[in-house]
């Protein structure tokens, strides 16, 4: 019930969040033909795509977990056997997994916080705010961290689709 839970949410976020590269590409698209095309560039579109690249990027952290998207180093490990390499997996989540996530999740709310309360905004052409995208990685940090502990319990339970 919570492994089907924690990843159906980071499959809809990702879902979701990957028709954002739609929408970049279709900013810069215009902003070359206008530059190029018409030499007339845009003062925004720059730093909209690139606002919301860092949102694409960040949000899909969770989704690839879930899908095992992320590298591995296995030299050492695929010479074990499958309940070895569970062992493993889980000490790695433990012991390095796990810690980072936590203050992954705890420093960018605070990170966000702070940026929320000084109406923090980007210092080029056009000020855009920058707290939207500093709270997408707190929410992201946390998809991760729930991610985590879905594959974690992947692994104890022996699910088929658990990293081995």
């Amino acid at each position: 019930m919570v492994i089907k839970a924690i990843d159906g949410l980071n499959e809809i976020t990702g879902r979701i969040v990957s028709i954002f590269a739609v929408f970049f590409a279709a900013i810069i698209i215009y902003d070359v033909f206008m530059r190029y095309a018409l030499n007339e560039p845009t003062r925004w579109a720059f730093d909209v795509s690139k606002q919301l690249f860092g949102f694409y990027f960040i949000m899909l952290g969770g989704y690839a977990l879930r899908h095992n998207a992320h590298v591995r180093v296995d030299i050492l490990t695929e010479k074990f056997g499958a309940g070895l390499r569970r062992i493993v997996a889980v000490l790695g989540y433990l012991i390095f997994f796990f810690p980072f996530t936590w203050v992954f999740t705890t420093r960018s709310y605070e990170f966000a916080l702070r940026s929320w309360n000084q109406g923090e905004v980007t210092y080029g052409a056009v000020q855009l705010p920058v707290y939207p995208l500093k709270m997408a990685m707190c929410l992201a940090a946390a998809l991760l961290f729930l991610q985590g502990i879905s594959q974690v319990l992947k692994l104890i339970l022996n699910h088929e689709e658990a990293v081995t």
